[in-house]
Order: structure tokens, then sequence, then C-alpha cells
């Protein structure tokens, strides 16, 4: 099974990547998370280091694929994970893209691909276009990262859309929502409400999430030291669980741009402005007419 993780920039993607393959390992099976952003720290910290990429390995090889061998690009991390990191272009030339598809290429050519039961691809932000929708072009399921707020839902919608595009032509499925760090979800039940979508999981708002990040360490390796932590790693395995049985998924149909806006805004307005906003709209309207 093959997985994609997408949303908005500096949500805890990788951090949430990272905890669910953790969990996904220690449900039995054996995984692969393959980080897809230049930055190239996805898998930080499920290795505690930033491991070479890809794109770096094959340059030092003159791009003879022949001469790559798994040690050089696939590292072991927490609890059994294997890491790969698929690394950039310089920071404004080239195509992210290209460096998927070169990765992909380049597992495929040591067989790596056989061997997992679970490929998680952790890629950059909100970006959506060609090149860092990618990823969508080999998984089974797309997950979403979110919070309660505007501009992470927003994002939301709009890989929503492009989940929707790619399931035109290959056999992918949005799994579903992942909350992550939010003591509210009333946005985020606002939302569905419009566009019809699972949610996972919602994890609260908990200081250590954050925290485990700036250590380099997933939350099942910081539970090993406090047992109070416990009680996190039980969000990320019901994720586990949840992709393990094989989600029906759907096939999301995004609200548009102005929809959403309208939907979201409500409810950051006053009863007053609300009134105000709905004889606004209606004036609108009768112009129109």
């Amino acid at each position: 099974m093959k997985l994609a993780v997408y949303g908005k920039g500096g949500i805890g993607k990788s951090t949430t990547s990272c905890n669910i393959s953790v969990a996904l390992a220690q449900r039995g099976k054996k995984v692969l998370q393959i980080g897809c952003d230049p930055k190239h720290d996805s898998t930080f910290t499920l290795t505690g280091f930033l491991i070479p990429t890809i794109i770096d390995t094959l340059q030092s090889k003159d791009y003879h694929y022949e001469d790559v061998w798994p040690e050089d690009v696939i590292y072991k991390g927490y609890s059994g994970v294997d890491c790969v990191e698929a690394g950039g272009p310089p920071a404004g030339a080239g195509c992210g893209g290209y460096v998927v598809g070169e990765t992909v290429k380049l597992l495929k050519e040591l067989n790596a691909f056989d061997e997992y039961d679970i490929i998680l691809f952790d890629v950059l932000g909100d970006v959506v276009c060609g090149g860092f929708a990618a990823p969508l072009n080999y998984a089974d399921y797309c997950l979403i990262v979110t919070d309660n707020g505007f501009d992470a839902l927003f994002a939301a919608n709009r890989i929503a859309a492009s989940v929707r595009e790619k399931a035109r032509t290959h056999t992918l499925r949005l799994a579903g929502l992942i909350g992550n760090r939010t003591a509210k979800r009333d946005l985020i039940d606002k939302y569905i409400t419009s566009v019809p979508i699972p949610i996972l999981e919602v994890l609260p708002l908990i200081e250590d999430i954050r925290i485990s990040r700036v250590k380099g360490k997933t939350l099942f390796e910081m539970s090993n030291s406090t047992q109070e932590l416990s009680y996190v790693c039980d969000y990320y395995l019901n994720i586990a669980d949840q992709i393990i049985a094989t989600p029906e998924g759907v096939v999301p149909r995004e609200a548009a741009d102005r929809e959403l806006f309208s939907l979201l805004s409500d409810f950051y307005l006053s009863p007053e402005e609300t009134k105000e906003k709905q004889s606004t709209t209606e004036s609108l309207n009768l112009m129109i007419i």
C-alpha cells in the first residue's frame, strides 16, 4: 500500500508522517518513508539526523543507476522504519517532481518497492502543481493533515481538488483528514459538511508533539522515557489501524473558492456582522438579477 501525506506548509506533516510510520511498524508492517521535500528533513525524527538524499547520491555516481546500492540511499530509522530522502534541485531552479520521479525510478531499479508493506510519501507543503502532485501518481491513498484554521482547510480543499483530478486516471482515493494539534474542531466539522471527507483522527493541542520535532524523536521514542506520553501514541496507532483495514476512501468534490470563504469566514463573524453580510449578499443578488 502506498500513502501520500499532504497539507499546508508547517502544519506538522513530517511529524505526523513519522509517527504514523512507527505506528504501522509496531503493528508488524514493513515501512518505507520517502521524504519529498528539497530541504530533506522529513525523516529527521526517525533517524535523528539529515540523511543523504537520492539526488545527491545519483549526482555523486554521475547518474549511473547501476552503481547505486540500497545501503547508499536507504537508512534505518526508529522501530525499523526505512527512510529515504528524495532531495531536490537548488532553490529557484529545476523541478521537484522530476526528483520524485527519479527517486521512484531508482527504488524500482533496486526492487525496493516490492519489499515493503507500506510506502509513505511525505510531500512538500500544500503545493499541488504537476511536480509535487507526482506522488499522487503512485499512491493508493492520500492523507491530508490540517488544523482547525481557515488557511489549513483552504489548503486541504485545494489538495482534495488535486486528488479528484488524479483519480480520473489513477486508482487513488482520499483516505481522510488528520487534525493535528487543535484545541477545537468546529471549522473542520463545518468543512466536511460541505465536502464529505472521513476524519481519521483529531489530535488535541499537545505541546510534546511540537517538542518531538525539535528533539528529533518520534512520540513513540519519547514515550520510552515517560509513560505519560503513551496516550499520544494511541492516536497514531488508531490511524495506523484504519490504514491497515484498507479504508474505502472517497473521491472528493472540493468546494469552490468563494463558497469556501463564505462557509468558513462566517465562524468569525458576530451576529450583527452575519446579519450585515446576509443583507449585502441579498442586495448583490438583486443587482445581478
